[in-house]
């Protein structure tokens, strides 16, 4: 039994028994009405109407106690989609986001402080982690939301919105000599130095070497970090030439540092935004994710709210063109 069945049934009721009718009440067809009523019958092993020919002529004795039930059921059905909107709109709850440290010191604090303008009452908790320590948060069923970027195959039990793009930026103290060139920087010019940059992940292998071995080329990775301050500290040091997200070539830095362009060394990296499959999103973590994530339509937040598979969201976002991240001046740019 469907509650559509029930639906229809009481369509047909409250329009004199004329099917016609209901259908046009229900925006659908009328051997659409009457094939559901007919399986409702069948499942019931019950008449609910009289018929003469193919007009419907009185409800019977046991159709009356179907529908007495089925309103009740119906009005039950109403009362859980109210309770469904109030706590959707309920601005009272919790809201725990994992990410990288590059997320939550260069691109979290805005859209957090923008947050909580428009939810004060909403406790926010903050985690910082590699990719790997973020999976498993979610393997822990800790936190609502999951920040980062790449490392699909960690997160299978989430869906991913793809939020923006970003490149990496070399940095390097003042009047290095890679601030001489008068070309544009290549990976054999960054392969004679020694490198500064993140933790690579455990899982898959490292676009940044990738992009070194295509070019028949090995990297002399000096130091790793997962903390883009730390990075910068030790290229302050001296230890080596400094790799970080462009957001994290902050205007502030460029006091003592220079920071080089170095748009298409390397893969352009994508970060999303990522929640449990089996989540009720409630109205202050949609309005969270179109803060982080600004190119999404009122229309497609709508659909993600339906959306039940990674395929379905890849659809969505397959042609969209996500906006390019920087770290100084302009933070977000049209997608290039």
């Amino acid at each position: 039994m469907k509650l559509q069945q029930l639906r229809y049934l009481l369509a047909i009721v409250d329009n004199g028994l004329n099917i016609t009718a209901a259908a046009e009440r229900l925006y659908t067809s009328q051997p659409g009405v009457s094939k559901q009523l007919k399986l409702l019958e069948e499942e019931l092993g019950m008449q609910l109407f009289t018929r003469r020919g193919k007009s419907l002529g009185s409800v019977t004795p046991a159709g009356e106690r179907v529908i007495e039930r089925a309103r009740i059921i119906m009005q039950e059905v109403e009362n859980i989609r109210s309770l469904a909107s109030e706590y959707f709109e309920e601005e009272d709850g919790s809201l725990s986001i994992a990410t990288t440290h590059t997320q939550a010191r260069y691109v979290l604090p805005e859209i957090i402080a923008e947050f909580r303008k428009r939810f004060p009452k909403i406790s926010l908790n903050l985690h910082q982690g590699t990719s790997e320590q973020i999976a498993d948060m979610v393997a822990a069923n800790t936190i609502d939301f999951a920040i980062a970027t790449g490392a699909r195959d960690l997160f299978s039990g989430l869906l991913l919105v793809p939020s923006y793009r970003w490149d990496r930026q070399i940095i390097v103290p003042k009047g290095h000599e890679l601030t001489t060139l008068d070309r544009k920087i290549t990976l054999r010019d960054l392969a004679g130095h020694p490198l500064v940059t993140y933790v690579f992940s455990f899982s898959g292998e490292s676009s940044l070497k990738r992009a070194f071995a295509e070019e028949g080329l090995e990297p002399n990775v000096g130091f790793t970090a997962r903390d883009a301050d730390v990075i910068k500290t030790y290229v302050r040091m001296g230890l080596g030439v400094g790799i970080v997200a462009s957001m994290a070539a902050d205007c502030s830095d460029r006091k003592d540092l220079e920071v080089i362009d170095a748009t298409g060394l390397f893969p352009r990296s994508t970060t999303w935004i990522g929640y449990r499959k089996d989540a009720v999103l409630r109205r202050y973590m949609v309005d969270f994710i179109h803060l982080f994530a600004s190119h999404i339509s009122p229309a497609q937040l709508t659909e993600l709210q339906r959306a039940n598979s990674q395929a379905t969201i890849d659809e969505m976002f397959a042609d969209a063109d996500l906006p390019l991240r920087d770290g100084c001046g302009e933070k977000i740019t049209a997608a290039a």
